[in-house]
């Protein structure tokens, strides 16, 4: 099976284009104003119609508040939200419900017991994130975790691997894990919130050649 691509924090039309003409199988656009990568909903608006109906547009949030996420959600029309805060299940489970589109829950992993904890969001959402835990923001601060976490663990969901990925890296990520999607930001900049066009090709290269 094809490991599917994630390139999350776009926010140029060049990187759109870069990530979309490298493979990529989702785009990602945060709205977290702390982030570096933060794409307020305007500029969001007007980037949308780049992403190509073969692309999966995902949209990442930190517990936003209810009138909040449904003005992004109205603006932006993603194809996929990402939670990536202190999201209750009871809340997603009726954003899920609600606005009926694909829906993914970002998870720190520190410790095997996590990955046991993570059950009581079956069917509340579509996809696990595993992420490297929260540091000074949410999720994008360039490190890993270790994947040998993930290790005998058989999945009861769809998942994906973050958390520090790079060109450099992701091959044995996903040879070690066999994750089905990996995810990669930070990994992919020349600077905090600046992607890297040529490090945008590399990583989709190397993640599609294992």
């Amino acid at each position: 099976m094809t490991t599917q691509i994630k390139i999350c924090g776009l926010s140029t039309p060049e990187t759109i284009d870069a990530a979309v003409d490298a493979g990529a199988t989702h785009v990602g656009f945060v709205h977290f104003e702390k982030s570096p990568r933060h794409l307020p909903l305007e500029d969001a608006a007007k980037l949308r119609a780049r992403v190509p109906e073969t692309v999966k547009l995902v949209l990442v949030t930190s517990a936003l508040q209810p009138e909040e996420l449904a003005r992004a959600f109205d603006v932006i029309r993603p194809d996929v939200l990402q939670f990536h805060g202190g999201e209750t299940v009871e809340w997603m489970k009726l954003v899920k419900d609600t606005v009926g589109c694909e829906t993914w829950r970002a998870l720190g992993l520190r410790e095997k017991a996590t990955l046991e904890r993570s059950k009581k969001f079956i069917g509340v959402c579509d996809r696990l994130l595993f992420d490297a835990p929260a540091k000074a923001l949410p999720g994008g601060n360039g490190t890993s975790f270790q994947w040998d976490l993930l290790s005998g663990w058989e999945p009861y969901m769809d998942w994906a691997l973050a958390g520090g990925l790079t060109p450099d890296n992701v091959a044995d990520a996903i040879a070690q894990t066999g994750a089905p999607l990996v995810d990669a930001s930070s990994g992919i900049e020349s600077a905090p919130g600046v992607k890297d066009v040529d490090l945008i090709k590399a990583f989709c290269e190397a993640a599609r050649q294992v």
